[in-house]
């Protein structure tokens, strides 16, 4: 029986796009090379044309995703001409941006559960969050607690970031509905860099404890 007819040709960038989409949907275990091809219109025996099987899939989309995002990020460093706690705002902001304006993509990268996919992304995890590191620990070269801060602090911001976005992502916000909060948000989160730590945190958001009542 020929082949039905498919609107576009097959190429290893469509493959990806359709397993990124049934992978988060559906969970990497649940798909198979069939279903992928099946969501593209061809036969299973295309896709191993591109692709040896379906883990090296996942490892293409993992590779691919973080390129994107540390072309953005070296870009954006590219073009303010500067390493300064400023120049970190617009990255944590862009770090933001990407995450709402590709979901599927942030969920392969930092979302996926399955312990046997998570080393597939941990070479990629790492050279980003080296080089969000760098810029970091660069911009506390003249602060007093340079020692202390330089190895906690870029974990600590990342996982606020993090926090963020899995949040937006949940309930489906995009970049612009979620600014506003996300530069306060990156504000409060540079008043690290101050000497005082919090004493540059905005009114209005202050975490006041709960009182304890006595019995």
């Amino acid at each position: 029986m020929a082949r039905r007819i498919v609107e576009q040709e097959l190429s290893r960038e469509r493959i990806l796009d359709a397993a990124r989409e049934l992978f988060v949907s559906e969970g990497y275990r649940s798909v198979s090379m069939r279903k992928i091809a099946g969501k593209l219109g061809y036969s299973h025996g295309s896709i191993y044309y591109y692709f040896q099987d379906k883990a090296e899939l996942f490892y293409a989309l993992v590779v691919e995703d973080f390129n994107a995002l540390i072309v953005r990020q070296t870009s954006l460093l590219f073009r303010l001409q500067q390493r300064d706690v400023q120049a970190l705002k617009q990255l944590m902001l862009e770090f933001v941006r990407f995450g709402l304006d590709n979901p599927h993509h942030y969920e392969i990268m930092f979302l996926i559960r399955d312990p046997e996919l998570k080393r597939y992304s941990r070479t990629e995890q790492a050279e980003n969050m080296n080089l969000f590191a760098s810029i970091i620990q660069e911009c506390l070269n003249d602060h007093p607690d340079r020692e202390k801060l330089q190895f906690t602090l870029p974990w600590n911001l990342f996982m606020a970031l993090h926090g963020l976005i899995s949040y937006a992502i949940q309930f489906e916000l995009t970049y612009d509905e979620v600014l506003p909060l996300a530069t306060q948000h990156v504000d409060l989160l540079c008043s690290a860099f101050e000497v005082g730590g919090l004493s540059y945190a905005k009114p209005g958001l202050r975490f006041v404890p709960k009182r304890r009542v006595s019995v």
